[in-house]
């Protein structure tokens, strides 16, 4: 390849980088927002945790674990650490992919690696003992998330699934292989945990537990928004320029779409106008393109979006109607969104068809039972031996000063006395 195109794609790559990694930003602004003032700090350390060990973790073993080379299409291992590809006579080699360096795509993968705990981060806010959450954290990131991936973008057996006419598993950026792994460990941990002390009353219908800053929680979505360019923009693996601007459009226009019909659907249903719902509408539509973003034309994605949006709505309902408290709508957006993107690629776009159509389902269920079973076990464990839930006064007075501390407003709160 000529050196200026290698510089070109291999920059792309860095700056999709920068972006995924800008998610964490993001995200750790939605789960403040939605959540209360006296868990603020609890959330942001969290938020750093993940991020700081996950990368950690997914350099120790992960990547090779997701990437082992030849292996059986299930499990494979290629060794702890980066040993980086050399040339004969001992340098770089920089053939390693024609698109970026072997460097690259370490920390551009390593980036979405640590979005799967994240995920379960939000949905278990405000009642999670901290040193458990660390730990299912180092698990999770470090062996489910790269043991899936291998299956699909580590060339195992999903990558070859082949049925009639489908030749193979398809996931472009992660409806399944990201988000869906995330959340389905969420799904779990809020089954096992149990909901926040005041969110279903005697009557066992659901009540509102306000987040503290909308504002926030705005931001987060917008940042997101961007960040996502990165995340789908880089699993393109190169700066091609169409199917980078494709990608770009289709990714934007589902997001655009779902925003407006999960507003539009709450106002149906509740005869309000629901920011939180208008804001998780559009992270739905997100996680519903990541999955087919470089197969869809813009009218497609735009269908995807607002069946997303929809599906949102619906999806916080059935959530409540089962007692699960998910308070930053975690379940709905990556797990439940996640497997209708990932369907979504048998059913529009270039893969459409039947077969294709059997053959994701096929991948989202090997997906749902690896991630349930071994979250479940996971999170059993930590409940039977350290405990997974903080005590019911830990919870009334806040995380922040029981395993912090420390206030994230001090000054606000001294201002109230």
């Amino acid at each position: 390849m000529e050196a200026g195109l290698f510089t070109a794609n291999n920059l792309w790559m860095m700056v999709c980088t920068a972006l995924v990694f800008f998610m964490h930003l993001g995200f750790s602004f939605l789960e403040i927002g939605l959540t209360r003032q006296k868990n603020t700090v609890n959330i942001l350390f969290k938020n750093v945790f993940i991020i700081t060990v996950g990368l950690l973790i997914y350099y120790i073993g992960g990547f090779n674990l997701m990437y082992p080379g030849d292996f059986n299409g299930y499990v494979g291992f290629g060794g702890f650490g980066l040993p980086a590809p050399v040339t004969p006579e001992g340098a770089l080699d920089l053939t390693y992919n024609e698109g970026y360096t072997y460097w690259t795509d370490f920390l551009f993968q390593g980036m979405f690696a640590a979005t799967a705990a994240t995920i379960v981060s939000g949905a278990v806010a405000e009642r999670i003992k901290l040193g458990s959450f660390m730990i299912f954290t180092v698990l999770y990131v470090g062996l489910v998330y790269p043991i899936v991936g291998s299956w699909q973008w580590g060339g195992g057996f999903l990558s070859s699934l082949a049925y009639g006419e489908a030749e193979g598993f398809y996931d472009f950026a992660g409806s399944t292989l990201v988000h869906s792994v995330g959340g389905w460990g969420a799904l779990i941990a809020i089954y096992l945990l149990g909901a926040r002390i005041g969110k279903f009353g005697e009557d066992g219908k659901p009540k509102a537990i306000p987040g503290h800053n909308l504002p926030l929680t705005a931001a987060g979505v917008l940042i997101l928004w961007l960040g996502w360019f990165g995340f789908n923009g880089g699993s393109v693996l190169s700066a091609d320029p169409a199917l980078t601007s494709l990608v770009l459009v289709t990714t934007s226009l589902a997001a655009a779409a779902g925003g407006v019909s999960a507003f539009l659907m709450s106002a149906a249903l509740y005869k309000n106008y629901d920011l939180t719902m208008f804001l998780n509408g559009i992270l739905g539509g997100l996680v519903g393109i990541t999955a087919g973003a470089d197969l869809m034309s813009p009218n497609e994605a735009v269908m995807i979006g607002l069946l997303a949006g929809i599906i949102i709505v619906l999806g916080v309902a059935l959530i409540d109607k089962l007692k699960l408290d998910d308070p930053v709508g975690a379940v709905a957006v990556h797990l439940i969104c996640g497997i209708w993107g990932t369907l979504a690629v048998g059913l529009f776009g270039d893969k459409a068809g039947l077969d294709q159509f059997l053959v994701q389902l096929a991948g989202v269920g090997a997906a749902a039972v690896f991630c349930s079973v071994f979250g479940f076990l996971i999170l059993f464990v930590l409940k039977k031996t350290i405990g997974l839930r903080v005590s019911e006064q830990e919870e009334l007075q806040g995380l922040d000063i029981h395993e912090h501390g420390m206030d994230a407003y001090a000054d606000f709160r001294m201002n109230q006395h």
